[in-house]
């Protein structure tokens, strides 16, 4: 099953990912913030105390046997910055901004925090390397999905044909209504792609971002990708969602780590 509890943290697994890695998008239960950021709220910017957040990243770590001192992160936002992590992420030094994390290093656990956007998961079994990539729609037309790839192409000499990739939960196209900005980029990005993408329904126009970051990934030769389908503005019992909740909310943790 996907969905599975430790030590009263629930999170969504993966079950096409290779069993090398440790890989976990949690859900927002089993933290200690109240509401808004009811309960397992891992982000530090959006007006929770420092204390509860660094309380329910211990929980997360904790929930998949993770040393804590094992984390890196960056500052998301919402480019194609990539960034490939040899070591932790010392506390007392400031975050790198970068929407992608690579690295082939045993052990090191890659870290990232969402609320709509979409969590990508890589996993390159021959060479032991992984990536993870934050994707809202300005990273998803600017290609994160795909400069992560291509980075650990570059990197680990990875091929993309043995890649296993996976597209987490965030927002579906019911709930992504977009103006005629977003609708403009798609169609640049995308070009005679961008009609399947850009899905006409009653009051507007919605762009289906697990289908857009699914593509990039194909254009990029990855043929095993799994999508789980799960929308966070449908499901808010269970998941943070910045649209749905109009900013009030708090963000859920998506974590890969090769195994120690």
């Amino acid at each position: 099953m996907p969905f599975r509890t430790s030590a009263g943290v629930c999170y969504f697994a993966f079950e096409s990912l290779d069993a090398g890695v440790t890989q976990a998008v949690f859900t927002r239960h089993g933290g200690v913030s109240p509401a808004p950021w009811e309960t397992l709220n891992v982000g530090g910017t959006v007006g929770d105390a420092p204390e509860r957040v660094r309380e329910n990243r211990l929980r997360a770590f904790a929930a998949l046997g993770r040393d804590p001192a094992t984390l890196f992160d960056v500052w998301q936002v919402h480019g194609i910055n990539v960034v490939v992590a040899d070591a932790p992420h010392p506390p007392s030094a400031p975050h790198q901004q970068a929407d992608a994390i690579l690295s082939d290093t045993p052990g090191l656990t890659l870290f990232m925090r969402f609320a709509d956007c979409v969590p990508i998961l890589l996993y390159d079994p021959a060479h032991k390397a992984i990536g993870i990539a934050h994707a809202g729609w300005l990273g998803t037309v600017r290609g994160a999905a795909r400069a992560a790839l291509e980075a650990m192409v570059a990197r680990f000499g990875t091929c993309p044909v043995e890649v296993q990739a996976a597209i987490g939960p965030s927002i579906g196209p019911d709930h992504y209504a977009v103006g005629a900005d977003v609708i403009a980029q798609v169609r640049h990005a995308f070009g005679v792609d961008a009609s399947g993408l850009l899905v006409k329904r009653e009051g507007g126009v919605h762009f289906d971002l697990w289908t857009a970051n699914s593509l990039l990934l194909e254009r990029s030769g990855v043929r095993h990708i799994e999508i789980a389908g799960i929308c966070t503005a449908c499901h808010l019992d269970d998941w943070f969602s910045h649209r749905a909740e109009k900013g009030q909310t708090g963000r859920f943790g998506a974590m890969i780590g090769l195994k120690y």
